[in-house]
């Protein structure tokens, strides 16, 4: 009996050693979610309101710099160039100088240049200007990625990764009735044009947002004084298991390059993330065209349907992250979200004669670009491991955005040759396509989904523990 009352007693003190230990890693990752993810959602929110305001501003700006549909796509893809070539040298610079004065100077410099654009008085000047937004952006997504890294272990990234990039759909929410809105509150403005309002009033917000960040973030939870010795050590353990599951360490910079440039799945990863620069020129640059094609005039208006596709694909990011997360299984679902999309982009660019039908199938594009959105970005770092993440994610989304030098341009060219943007759509259809079965078949499960048990509550953690008893 002593030895039975001894047993039992040891298998209770587990269950509770356990349970409060799930318990004290749970608060620890809602605390550092609490800190740092409202912050970075609301920084990307103004970093694509920058990128993205031009689709509002060209509404009015056409004629006074003298743009075609062809030459404004053009002007909206060169904005990649720069920020493909600058992407890398930005994240090597992350991880040596650490993130506060890395995002200090890229929200500063893109707040500076956005404003600016409310200047150009040319199309030479217009693609000067978003080049250097390009430059000037460089680096920050890619970044924060790589800073997620630095908190989150692969088991919490999709849902933290779907957290800020619900930036994305509030900014698509917001950004259209604000910009909307400002273009018709200064409509009978003197003293600048309505677009060059626009430009003004969103660039300065970034600029200040950059200081502040510099004060606010932390490099990383060692230097975290709002976390416990307790609550870092957790985070650190669990970030030092996750290092051991992926690559091995790569050594000098020289192998970390030769290491990634020979790694097929590199490529793939790539070739799949030029969903985005596609879709985001769908929805972002193309999208209040598509809406006023369907009938509807008035900016704000415009502004106000496209926020629905934004907030469906906020609920969508979610949803896919967390559901992700839960089943640790990341290819099917972003292969199942990219055929969605693909689906949706061909029955829009068959009916698009109605308002009503261009949001709804924007919509359902929508759900299915932001769902795999959360879902892309826990693959790379998971099969990267820690050594290769900040060349490695910086590589993968400068190959892949380079897709956005030529997506906005070709839909421009499409629509100014036909009319309409249904070759464009069918051309965005296939590229989707292409991404799923990239991710599908060009990744196992664990390069995809990582390895190790997952994370469970503390009721099914005891009840594995009394069954390893019995």
């Amino acid at each position: 009996m002593g030895n039975a009352d001894g047993s039992e007693n040891d298998l209770i003190l587990i269950r509770h050693t356990n349970e409060q230990g799930v318990a004290d890693e749970a608060l620890t990752y809602r605390k550092i979610t609490r800190r740092l993810l409202p912050f970075l959602m609301f920084a990307y929110v103004l970093c694509y309101i920058d990128r993205s305001n031009i689709s509002f501003a060209y509404l009015r700006f056409k004629a006074d710099v003298g743009l075609s549909d062809a030459a404004y796509g053009f002007g909206a893809g060169i904005f990649y160039l720069g920020y493909i070539l600058f992407e890398v040298p930005s994240n090597m610079l992350l991880e040596k100088l650490g993130a506060r004065i890395t995002i200090l100077r890229i929200m500063v410099l893109w707040g500076l240049v956005s404003a600016a654009t409310a200047f150009v008085t040319s199309p030479f000047q217009f693609y000067l200007a978003r080049v250097a937004l390009g430059v000037a952006e460089a680096g920050f997504f890619p970044g924060i990625i790589l800073y997620l890294t630095y908190w989150f272990p692969s088991s919490r990234r999709a849902g933290a990764t779907s957290q800020l990039s619900i930036g994305l759909c509030i900014a698509g929410v917001i950004g259209g009735p604000i910009s909307g809105g400002i273009l018709h509150l200064f409509s009978d403005s003197t003293v600048l044009k309505s677009w060059q309002w626009l430009f003004v009033l969103e660039g300065v917000p970034s600029l200040l947002m950059g200081i502040f960040a510099y004060y606010y973030l932390d490099d990383g939870p060692r230097n975290a004084i709002w976390l416990s010795d307790a609550e870092k050590s957790i985070v650190l353990a669990d970030l030092e298991r996750d290092r051991k599951t992926g690559m091995a360490e790569a050594g000098s910079g020289r192998e970390v390059w030769l290491r990634l440039l020979k790694d097929p799945r590199l490529y793939l990863a790539s070739i799949a993330y030029f969903f985005n620069p596609w879709s985001a020129s769908v929805l972002a640059v193309w999208g209040p065209a598509i809406v006023r094609q369907g009938g509807i005039q008035e900016p704000f208006v415009i502004g106000l349907l496209i926020a629905v596709p934004n907030v469906l694909g906020a609920i969508s990011m979610v949803c896919v992250g967390y559901h992700s997360d839960r089943r640790r299984e990341r290819r099917v679902h972003f292969a199942a979200c990219m055929g969605l999309a693909a689906a949706s982009a061909i029955v829009l660019a068959a009916v698009h004669t109605s308002w009503f039908a261009a949001v709804l199938l924007l919509s359902l594009f929508s759900i299915g670009y932001y769902g795999a959105f959360a879902v892309f970005w826990a693959i790379p770092p998971t099969y990267l491991g820690r050594a290769l993440a900040p060349v490695g994610i910086a590589i993968i989304s400068s190959l892949g955005q380079s897709a956005g030098l030529f997506a906005s341009w070709t839909l421009g060219i499409a629509k100014t040759l036909t009319g309409d943007m249904s070759a464009g759509l069918y051309i965005v259809a296939v590229i989707l396509i292409v991404s799923g079965l990239c991710i599908y078949f060009g990744f196992s499960a664990v390069q995809a989904n990582g390895v190790g048990p997952v994370k469970q509550s503390p009721r099914i953690g005891s009840q594995a523990i009394v069954d390893r008893f019995d």
